[in-house]
């Protein structure tokens, strides 16, 4: 995350991908992959800003980045959750937070 701040609170709603089991990626034990949503603002044009963020856990450590933000009308964390389980997104997302997490600890 470029600014943390954004995220320095409980979400609004949160969509759990993964959290039982577990499953290896490298040597990344992932236990738990979620999406989150924070509302930041409402437009009286455009409707609600939407950040919506992954949120990684594995037994290394873990990491919340951006997945979308904007403004995405209503029931945007179920369409994008939806988007990710009907189109293999899950793997890529844990792959890309692997290479985040991974960074960090070198």
């Amino acid at each position: 995350m470029h600014n943390p701040d954004r995220v320095k609170r409980q979400p609004d709603s949160v969509n759990v991908l993964l959290s039982t089991g577990t499953f290896v990626q490298d040597e990344f034990t992932i236990s738990k992959v979620e999406l989150r949503l924070y509302n930041e603002r409402i437009d009286k044009t455009l409707g609600v800003y939407s950040l919506i963020t992954s949120f990684v856990e594995t037994d290394k450590g873990s990491v919340e980045m951006i997945y979308d933000e904007g403004f995405r009308g209503t029931d945007s964390l179920s369409r994008s959750s939806l988007f990710l389980i009907n189109n293999l997104g899950i793997s890529a997302l844990v792959l890309r937070s692997v290479i985040s997490l991974r960074e960090k600890i070198s």
